[in-house]
């Protein structure tokens, strides 16, 4: 028996080309607000630095703002990278938004310092635990500190974390483009998200990663797979692709280190490909699922069919926030279906 599939919503706060930080902030709270009146899940922010186009550097301090201006809709971090943090001090800036908005919030944890290694470095002050062999004890900890203690030796039994873990507690995520924490969600029995919006690898092997792996733990008895891919929807395939325009000089502008604010549509439609930009844009396309409603919904629903996954979220670098708005109101109404 099939059942309409949770959808959920990422955002990078993108500052447009003419347009501030603040600019960008109060689009992502309209766009949560939007969320939140259309029945999404949940709403999500990354964390990366040192980019002109991205103004969600610090989720913590976003989140509280978009917890302040909804009021159903679960928010949080997709993801905080946790080598950039003491895992402490992530523990009580989640344990802190969850006691502002009990059973709201998710802490979505990623290992990849989301940023150039001097960033990385500048963030955490050094450069050790930067690595991703101390990813699962950092995350181990942290949880700890959060209430579900799985370590012999408890973080929380020597240092509090404060708030203290009340009736509910963040619901924790691993996320990745990879197997690796595809296979820890498994193991330590938490929620998985794939950023299938920017990862290379086959979607059904590693949500298989994760189901093969997944043992059950105090806070999930069966593994629960969310995907995260990009679309963009419009009346015509035309118009959806000249939307998409701007996505797809961004992810050309990251892989040769030009990066800028989201240019518009108009310039983005006056900058020729080259033959090897085409190329590139073929093997990692900038925006995965670009068109009408109907087609852009046939193509996310064969992605649920394939893999199975309890929920899907959906994101997209746009220069315009209407775009989006449009694309999730679209999405919302064709009614997609977990098998």
């Amino acid at each position: 028996m099939s059942t309409s599939i949770p959808l959920s919503v990422l955002d990078l706060a993108t500052v447009t080309e003419g347009s501030t930080t603040r600019d960008a902030l109060h689009r992502s709270i309209r766009l949560a607000q939007a969320a939140d009146e259309l029945g999404y899940q949940r709403f999500w922010v990354a964390e990366h630095h040192n980019m002109p186009a991205v103004a969600s550097t610090n989720p913590p301090v976003i989140i509280a703002a978009l917890g302040a201006n909804t009021s159903r809709i679960r928010v949080g971090s997709g993801g905080v990278m946790l080598p950039n943090h003491a895992p402490y001090v992530v523990a009580e800036q989640f344990a802190l938004l969850e006691a502002l908005y009990p059973g709201r919030i998710d802490l979505g944890l990623g290992r990849a310092p989301g940023t150039d290694q001097r960033t990385a470095a500048a963030l955490r002050r050094s450069t050790d635990g930067l690595g991703a062999e101390e990813f699962p004890q950092h995350v181990l900890e942290l949880m700890s500190w959060l209430g579900d203690n799985r370590l012999e030796e408890p973080m929380s039994a020597t240092l509090k974390a404060t708030p203290a873990p009340g009736d509910t507690q963040p619901e924790v995520w691993l996320l990745g483009s990879s197997g690796y924490s595809a296979q820890l969600a498994g193991m330590l029995g938490l929620r998985y998200c794939y950023a299938h919006h920017f990862g290379q690898m086959d979607e059904v092997q590693v949500v298989e990663a994760y189901r093969a792996r997944f043992q059950p733990s105090p806070v999930l008895s069966e593994p629960y797979a969310m995907i995260c891919t990009s679309a963009i929807t419009a009346d015509t395939a035309e118009q959806a692709e000249w939307l998409a325009g701007p996505a797809k000089q961004m992810a050309l502008a990251l892989r040769t280190n030009r990066l800028t604010p989201v240019i518009s549509p108009e310039e983005a439609a006056r900058r020729q490909l080259s033959p090897l930009e085409e190329q590139m844009l073929a093997h990692l396309p900038a925006t995965k699922f670009v068109g009408t409603a109907d087609v852009v919904a046939e193509g996310l629903q064969h992605l649920i069919d394939r893999t199975g996954i309890q929920e899907l979220m959906l994101t997209a670098t746009t220069h315009d926030v209407q775009t989006r708005l449009d694309t999730l109101a679209a999405l919302r109404d064709a009614d997609l279906q977990a098998r």
